[in-house]
């Protein structure tokens, strides 16, 4: 609900007075990806981070490493932290390394396990190098989607039950 409000025409005087952001855009496609001469990319612009699906999508269609660009200038440390946060979790799905570039921090290299190698400062403009590499496998949350997490629940829930019947 940043740069892009759904039913704009019903929501956004209320997203309007709530978000400080003061531009919207139009959505994109939700198998951004693009060709870059090291491979190909998985495309997430700002709040795409917090929605997994775009990200498993892209990595089952042959997204070889994460791109993430935001603006996170509206915000205090803790919310660009936990932004941050957002991509971190979307390397570890997906089993790519992730570079994440933003205007105010924390722009950050992530490996598939979610170990941050390089974050930058909160406010400071730096430049950094890194190298990340491509990843072409598929996790089973990439495979299966969020089916792996129903099975868990089911299967918590049978485990849960039995140890609640009298022995």
């Amino acid at each position: 609900m940043g740069e892009y409000i759904p039913f704009r025409s019903i929501l956004g005087g209320l997203i309007g007075r709530l978000s400080p952001m003061e531009a919207s855009m139009i959505h994109g496609a939700p198998n951004q990806q693009f060709e870059t001469p090291f491979g190909r990319a998985i495309g997430g612009i700002c709040f795409d981070s917090a929605f997994s699906s775009l990200f498993r999508n892209q990595a089952a269609n042959g997204g070889e490493f994460i791109l993430t660009a935001s603006n996170n200038d509206p915000y205090n440390d803790a919310m660009k932290l936990q932004h941050e946060a957002q991509d971190i979790m979307r390397s570890i799905e997906t089993d790519r390394w992730a570079a994440r570039a933003t205007n105010t921090g924390f722009s950050s290299i992530v490996d598939p396990h979610g170990q941050v190698e390089w974050r930058s400062p909160s406010n400071v403009y730096t430049v950094h190098a890194h190298t990340i590499y491509r990843r072409q496998g598929q996790t089973l949350y990439v495979r299966w989607g969020d089916w792996l997490l129903i099975v868990l629940l089911v299967g918590g829930a049978i485990a849960w039950t039995k140890q609640l019947q009298p022995r």
